[in-house]
Order: structure tokens, then C-alpha cells, then sequence
């Protein structure tokens, strides 16, 4: 396993491997004309991570924790992402793959990475919340080709490609059209390993409240950033989450028609540890806004 600092910044490419060897010397347009192929795999791979889940989901009898007492893994994390990983590496073996429990693997260095988050969701999983799911994307020199979420309790599939839009189920899907952050509904989430910053996200949680038609905190970033692509929130914002958290939905939100951003409104990576993400019309509002909940004090 690569330790998660030298995944900061990501380096530059080499060959691909024999069956997409011609690929690595080709013109955009042939990376373009690919896509469907990754989305093809991407859907299998999904399937094959959602599968496995399936086979633990309800039925698990202990867990473990990795950083915290809050930060959870589970037999059906691993057993997920085997199941990704053979999908993917069957049909791309010189393709680097990230996941969050195997971390980094290399067949030298490769311009194309698969960033995997095998279930999204864990808390919720290990303790029979149907909301949770497989987020998978392919990075090719930093900019994310094809995303995909899959919950498979509810059966929704989230899908994107890099300039041809989102659909939900094969079903093309857009955000809201709600242009006032006070007719907006929110989500946030909690960092699991950094209590130093909690009473940071209560502040801001205070100030929108009362202030919003209401703030969820689902457990699921992926999802909840799936769920603004489709329409059914206006805004998620988080801290501290990790490349498979949010590479997929981050895709899948911009070809929804949504906007993704840090805290500062600046360029978003999945590298980086802030997000803001909004149907893109209450974007700034927003901003604004969460400036203003960080200039007034917290009462407890």
C-alpha cells in the first residue's frame, strides 16, 4: 500500500499496458472516443461492488475502526472493493487504481487512475441504513473522465461522462432550479478523526439553520452529492473528505448543470480537504453566507 501523502500531488503518466498501450500516445480525441469503453467497466465494476454488499448487508456481526472509534470498516468494505479491483484490472491492468481500503496500486506510472470508494457509507451500512453505496471514477492526468454511484438497496445508478451529461438510471438529470439559498435544502457531514474542528461545523450548522428549508447530515458524501446533481438538494459542504469521497460525484455534479468549489470559491480538487457543492444558482449566496457563519459566534 502507498501511504496517502504520495498520492499529493499525483505525477505524471507513462504507458497504459498492452490493450490500451496505442492509447497512451493518442490524440484527445481518441481518449474522447474511449469513454464509452471506461463507462462500460465503470457499470460492471459498480454491479460487482454493489453485489458484494448485498451479501453482508444486514447481516453483519462486528466491525472494526480505523482512525477513531467513529471511523468504521467492515468485512463488506474489503470484500467490495476485491470485487472493483478485479473488474478493473482485468480490463485496464496497467491503469493505477486508488481505493480506500487497499490504497494505491501502480503497474508503474500510469496517466490513468481508477479512484475507488468501495462503500460509501460505512456507519450507515453496519447498522442497516439503506444509504449507502460503490462510488467509482477514472482520472486521466488529473481531470475525471467518467463517475459513477450505485446504491444497490434502492437500485439507483448515478452516471456521468466528461461533456455529456448525467443521467440517473439511463434517465438524463439536471439540478434545481431554486435560485434563493433560503428555499434551498442542505447537507453537510462531520469530519470522523478531526474533533478540533467540530465546533466549527456546529457554528455553521447553526447559522443556516432557521435560516434554510432544513439541513440533512446523511453519512454518505458521494450520495450526497449525487443526490444535488438529481435535484433533490440545493447544497453539500464538507471538510476533510478523501479523492474517493468525491471524484465521481464531483463529475457527476458539474454534468448535472451544478458547480463544485472550496470554501473560498476557488477550483476544486479531489486532493483538497474542502467542498462546496450547489446546483450552481445558490452557489454564491452560499459562500456568502457560510463567510457570515464563521464571523458570528457560536452560542452553545
Amino acid at each position: 500500500m502507498v501511504p496517502i501523502q504520495a498520492l499529493y500531488p499525483k505525477g505524471d503518466g507513462n504507458v497504459l499496458g498492452k490493450s490500451m498501450l496505442a492509447l497512451s500516445f493518442a490524440p484527445a480525441r481518441t481518449i474522447t472516443h474511449m469513454i464509452k469503453n471506461y463507462t462500460t467497466i465503470l457499470e460492471k465494476a459498480l454491479t460487482a461492488g454493489g453485489e458484494a454488499l448485498l451479501q453482508y448487508y444486514g447481516k453483519l456481526d462486528n466491525f472494526e475502526t480505523k482512525t477513531s472509534e467513529r471511523d468504521l470498516v467492515t468485512d463488506a468494505d474489503r470484500e467490495s472493493e476485491r470485487a472493483v479491483r478485479s473488474v478493473i484490472r482485468d480490463a485496464f491492468p496497467h491503469h493505477e487504481i486508488l481505493g480506500e481500503e487497499e490504497g494505491l496500486e501502480t503497474s508503474g506510472k500510469g496517466e490513468f487512475r481508477w479512484i475507488i470508494d468501495p462503500l460509501d457509507g460505512t456507519t450507515n451500512f453496519a447498522h442497516s441504513v439503506p444509504i449507502f453505496g460503490v462510488s467509482i471514477a477514472l482520472e486521466h492526468n488529473g481531470e475525471i473522465l467518467v463517475g459513477g454511484v450505485y446504491n444497490p438497496v434502492s437500485g439507483e445508478t448515478f452516471l456521468a461522462e466528461k461533456g455529456s451529461g448525467a443521467t440517473l438510471n439511463g434517465r438524463s438529470m439536471h439540478v434545481s432550479s431554486v435560485s434563493n439559498l433560503s428555499r434551498s435544502l442542505l447537507v453537510t457531514g462531520f469530519p470522523h478523526s478531526d474533533r478540533n474542528i467540530l465546533q466549527l461545523c456546529l457554528q455553521e450548522v447553526s447559522y443556516f439553520l432557521g435560516r434554510v428549508h432544513g439541513i440533512l447530515r446523511l453519512g454518505a458524501a458521494a450520495l450526497d452529492m449525487c443526490f444535488v446533481a438529481c435535484g433533490r438538494l440545493e447544497v453539500f459542504w464538507q471538510r476533510n473528505l478523501n479523492p474517493w469521497d468525491t471524484a465521481a460525484g464531483w463529475l457527476i455534479v458539474e454534468e448535472a448543470g451544478g458547480k463544485v468549489t472550496d470554501f473560498s470559491g476557488s477550483a476544486f480538487s479531489p486532493y483538497g480537504k474542502e467542498l462546496v457543492c450547489t446546483n450552481g444558482l445558490v452557489h454564491e449566496e452560499f459562500l456568502e453566507w457560510l463567510r457570515a457563519a464563521h464571523d458570528t459566534p457560536f452560542e452553545k
